[in-house]
């Protein structure tokens, strides 16, 4: 049963939070904010929530939200509701979402509802309905609604798989890519991010406007 924190409790349960995390690596550093707090720490039923302006830091990445959960052992599972938005200041990728659920352990963001990807150091910015972001490998799922800007591109897509290391955009579910005036459709679309090459596969269709 969640039970409101005093400011000593809350001292205790800040510690208890921070200890695990930072026993196994001590570059592993998690800390956390919010007008209020409650939790309980019930073997198995560890749980603590953040509400109103709520902040949580887990090494280069910065969450914040109205409400944010963080629950499992050493506090794996992070949990944002309402306003929610994040910066991984080493990668430079942003991110504004209705919802997200975050793994601590293996690296995995999952943005649900409205949600916007901005990778700032490529100049790219990504919209959809749902998002996941694999914090080592540097790949971002899009499904549902997806909207994709970079210079004078702009693609629409069902599905998208945005491969941040190759630099390489791969669009499916009836995908059209404008560049500049001239528009492009196929069954499968690659997008080379750096160049903006154009690459398509299965019923090519398309219009050039000089």
């Amino acid at each position: 049963m969640l039970k409101k924190m005093t400011k000593a409790s809350m001292i205790i349960m800040l510690l208890a939070l921070l200890l695990p995390a930072s026993a196994y690596a001590s570059e592993n550093i998690f800390t956390f904010r919010a007008d209020s707090m409650s939790g309980g720490r019930a073997t198995g039923l560890e749980i603590t929530v953040l509400s109103g302006n709520a902040e949580v830091r887990s090494n280069n990445l910065l969450l914040r939200a109205d409400r944010i959960e963080i629950h499992g052992s050493d506090n794996r599972f992070i949990e944002c509701i309402g306003n929610v938005s994040g910066y991984d200041e080493e990668k430079e990728i942003f991110f504004r979402t209705d919802r997200l659920r975050y793994d601590r352990t293996l690296g995995i963001a999952r943005l649900e509802g409205n949600s916007t990807l901005e990778d700032r150091r490529n100049e790219l910015v990504a919209r959809a309905r749902f998002i996941e972001y694999d914090e080592e490998n540097e790949i971002a799922l899009m499904q549902i609604s997806v909207r994709l800007f970079k210079d004078n591109l702009i693609c629409r897509a069902e599905h998208a798989l945005y491969n941040r290391g190759e630099q390489n955009l791969f669009l499916s579910g009836f995908p059209v890519v404008f560049k500049g005036d001239d528009e492009f459709r196929a069954d499968r679309i690659r997008v080379d991010i750096e160049t903006d090459d154009v690459f398509m596969e299965g019923d090519v269709r398309g219009t050039l406007r000089n």
